[in-house]
């Protein structure tokens, strides 16, 4: 579940700069009080968190090839011009567009 952050208000839904954060649901509707003050809040947009090539994320290791491919996944990189060559699990060694 994602973590949210969240900002408690003043009565005029002006920021105060305390903030918190709330574990929940990406179903869940945003929270409007504090769930234990009762005070007005309103969530505040935070950037995602998304392990990748460029990412210093502890997740980063879990997208290695080796990883993907010891967990059943095909990994293809682009190579050329409409030519993809596989870097993890099964399936043809390359891929080629017509």
């Amino acid at each position: 579940m994602p973590t949210y952050v969240y900002e408690i208000t003043d009565a005029n839904g002006n920021g105060t700069g305390r903030t918190f954060e709330w574990v929940q649901p990406m179903s869940a509707a945003a929270l409007t009080k504090h769930p234990e003050t009762g005070e007005p809040v309103r969530r505040v947009p935070q950037a995602p968190m998304i392990a990748g090539k460029w990412s210093g994320s502890p997740g980063k290791g879990k997208l290695s090839d080796a990883n993907l491919d010891r967990l059943g996944f095909t990994k293809y990189q682009r190579s050329g011009d409409g030519v993809y060559e596989k870097r993890a699990g099964k399936g043809p060694r390359t891929i080629t567009r017509d």
